[in-house]
């Protein structure tokens, strides 16, 4: 027979894996990064360093704080939701993943300390958040008046090609957020990967006819 604090212990980790696993299906949806597996794992293990902690160094070592191995798991669940930011050329996605695996990292610390009622409520707004808001999300992004593009554009390696190519989308009205650039010697050629903002009262296809027309672009891809 198990006794009344091994009991607690394990509902503990039961309901830090029910919770877990809550937030991991939305993000298993979606083909995400990490999905029910991966957050069940990190909610459950953390919610198994925090009762080890707790009632396996505590209890032998009576100076010990259980606050370390707490802020350690903070540290640690960085590098697992760094794993999860993918890069696709100029765009990055993950970062929503990221956040969640550091929120049920966050739930199992909780569940493990017995706080389970702030645990479930975090949940459920965690949830909210990654559910209701992310349609919200998409309805206010497209009334914004700014829409973000990407273009890739292969150019002659000349002194201004760069220049030119940069003063044009100025004068245009085209704002670069980011710009990447890569040579090929062997072609004699260099790569701009640039992530532009363009308002709504511009004409993106004339202004990239435009582009694809200048003397120093010899080919051009529109990322949308």
């Amino acid at each position: 027979m198990l006794d009344g604090q091994t009991e607690d212990m394990l509902i503990r980790l039961l309901i830090a894996t029910i919770l877990g696993g809550l937030i991991g299906i939305e993000r298993g949806r979606g083909d995400r990064p990490a999905g029910m597996r991966t957050h069940i794992l990190v909610c459950t293990g953390s919610a198994l360093l925090m009762l080890v902690s707790i009632y396996g160094i505590g209890t032998v070592d009576r100076q010990w704080d259980a606050a370390r191995i707490a802020a350690q798991v903070v540290s640690g669940i960085g590098f697992l939701g760094a794993g999860t930011i993918i890069h696709e050329g100029l765009s990055v996605r993950g970062l929503t993943t990221a956040a969640s695996l550091w929120m049920v990292a966050a739930i199992g610390l909780a569940v493990g300390c017995g706080m389970i009622t702030i645990a479930v409520i975090t949940t459920i707004i965690t949830l909210i958040t990654l559910i209701t808001l992310h349609n919200f999300e998409k309805r206010f992004v497209t009334l914004d008046s700014v829409e973000r593009h990407f273009l890739r554009v292969v150019a002659k390696n000349t002194p201004n090609s760069m220049i030119n190519i940069m003063d044009y989308l100025q004068d245009a009205g085209v704002k670069v957020r980011t710009l990447n650039i890569k040579s090929n010697t062997v072609q004699k050629t260099i790569v701009l990967e640039l992530a532009l903002k363009v308002t709504k009262d511009k004409d993106l296809d004339k202004i990239i006819a435009g582009l694809n027309d200048k003397n120093e672009v010899v080919s051009l891809e529109h990322v949308r």
